[in-house]
């Protein structure tokens, strides 16, 4: 069940996120200078915080989303549904391990 509740929340984050990227991305029509503005409130360590949590709802909700369908168009799905959201667990780690180091060294290391 916590699977289903955290597939629901990540999906209406990334939502959330794409409604934001596409009005923000849009207000370089109609003002630069508030565009430049608003890009420059994103350089900060909240934000790339942030988008590291972006990153592990995107992660999370695609492994997972790929594990419903297995679970729903595979016949043997349902029986091993307990073990496939293990690995959709296991690649989530092995995912974000190779992405925040870098990541987080951009954020706090100031390239």
């Amino acid at each position: 069940m916590w699977s289903w509740v955290a597939h629901r929340i990540t999906g209406f984050a990334i939502f959330f996120f794409l409604l934001v990227h596409v009005l923000d991305t849009a207000l370089v029509r109609v003002s630069p200078e508030a565009y430049n503005d608003v890009i420059g409130t994103y350089k900060n360590p909240i934000m790339g915080l942030g988008e590291a949590g972006l990153v592990l709802a995107i992660v999370f909700h695609a492994f997972n989303g790929l594990r419903i369908i297995l679970v729903d168009f595979w016949a043997k799905g349902p029986r091993y549904q307990r073990v496939m959201l293990w690995v959709v667990m296991g690649l989530l780690v092995v995912t974000m391990a190779g992405f925040l180091p870098r990541h987080l060294s951009n954020v706090f290391g100031g390239h």
